[in-house]
């Protein structure tokens, strides 16, 4: 899952997006109104936080631009505006999907950031399976042939985009974009080193091969 954090509260937006980052979710930050504009136009992001008090141009205007634009993710408004007049104002007026008023629970904005990115036409399963490998995209959890398996952040979203994708590659880049996020280096050695890692916690259930010039696949 990819989600942009627009907030310019430099603090605010580097704890959300490192508590966000723990949670195995690519996470963009932008730090003014045009930015968060601008990135969503040029990226497709499950999830855009959207702080209303933005520089530049306010939260409000961005979230009327890009419902104009037709082209918009799910938006979660997160503002220390909390009055019902303004959750009213901005669920229905501005179109936001979700309103969050500061200061505010962090496991709540978790929960919240992944119903909105489930609300797709025919939601993937919560609990995916291939060769023995059972995962649980709820509870987060993963297990090989009834086995608990301890993942990392990281290995976990790499295996839910392979086991996703069902046998078919997953290009390197696609990986990066959905698991990393814009501040990683394409050439870097991260990638390779994850699934690698991955592939040995796995065990013989599951064979995650290299298709050179096509990605990385999980076998039948």
């Amino acid at each position: 899952m990819r989600v942009l954090v627009a907030e310019d509260h430099r603090v605010l937006a580097r704890t959300v997006a490192t508590g966000l980052r723990r949670q195995a979710m690519a996470v963009d930050v932008a730090g003014s109104g045009d930015m968060a504009e601008r990135m969503c136009l040029h990226t497709d992001y499950d999830v855009l936080i959207l702080d209303r008090d933005l520089p530049v141009m306010t939260g409000d205007e961005v979230c009327r631009r890009l419902r104009a634009a037709g082209d918009a993710p799910p938006i979660l408004m997160l503002t220390a505006a909390g009055e019902t007049a303004d959750r009213v104002y901005g669920l229905t007026a501005l179109g936001a999907d979700d309103y969050l008023p500061k200061p505010f629970d962090f496991a709540e904005l978790v929960a919240r950031v992944r119903a909105l990115s489930r609300r797709v036409p025919k939601p993937p399963p919560v609990v995916l399976r291939h060769q023995g490998i059972s995962l649980n995209r709820t509870r987060r959890e993963v297990s090989v042939e009834g086995q608990p398996l301890d993942l990392t952040p990281k290995e976990f979203a790499v295996l839910e985009l392979l086991m996703t994708a069902t046998g078919a590659p997953v290009p390197h880049g696609e990986l990066v974009r959905t698991v990393w996020d814009e501040h990683l280096d394409p050439r870097t050695s991260a990638v390779r080193a994850t699934v690698s890692r991955l592939r040995g916690k796995l065990g013989p259930a599951a064979l995650i091969t290299v298709d050179d010039g096509q990605g990385y696949r999980l076998c039948d």
